[in-house]
């Protein structure tokens, strides 16, 4: 078979195609049940990020459904000094995108401000709700997450790579759980 030089330059331009525009949208999921949501999540996986600079491995999320539909959020670690590291904050659904969430951190008093709001997309998510991909829009924040400590190899590369076709610079993963 012999290729023409068209046929290489076809190839070549899908190579080098952004990956969102040859894989799938970065989106948050069409459907996401709260009560099914809520519980305790493992961080297997997260893009490097400033207020996870300390984590170094035991990094779990407790997410708790609110009377006023609000999410209660509990994020804890293990630092370098082997010290239990935690964060406590709320996420609050965005209106017509079931699987969009936004998270603040700051001060209920702080509130108010646009800039205290970061978003929270379920992008990827099991049926079953054994494991979930969390991402932005701006595809600077990415977490794989499971019910358990431990992921499946290939469960995770699967999920990396769909992380890639989405956009998102997998190659910076940190992994701190175990992948097996």
């Amino acid at each position: 078979m012999s290729w023409t030089k068209q046929g290489w330059l076809l190839i070549c331009a899908a190579a080098t195609m952004p990956a969102q525009s040859r894989g799938l949208a970065n989106e948050p999921v069409p459907q996401l049940d709260a009560a099914r949501y809520a519980g305790h999540w493992h961080e297997i996986a997260h893009l490097p990020m400033y207020f996870q600079r300390q984590c170094v491995d035991h990094v779990t999320a407790d997410y708790t459904v609110r009377a006023d539909g609000t999410f209660g959020v509990r994020n804890v670690c293990r630092t370098r000094n082997d010290v239990a590291d935690s964060a406590e904050g709320v996420a609050r659904p965005v209106k017509g995108r079931p699987g969009a969430l936004q998270v603040r951190f700051a001060p209920a008093w702080l509130a108010w401000l646009p800039l205290v709001w970061a978003d929270y997309w379920v992008i990827e998510l099991d049926p079953d709700y054994r494991w979930a991909v969390v991402g932005s829009p701006s595809r600077k924040y990415l977490w794989i997450l499971s019910r358990t400590p431990r992921m499946d190899r290939a469960l995770y590369d699967e999920l990396r790579e769909h992380a890639t076709m989405r956009g998102y610079a997998v190659d910076k993963l940190i992994v701190t759980g175990t992948v097996n």
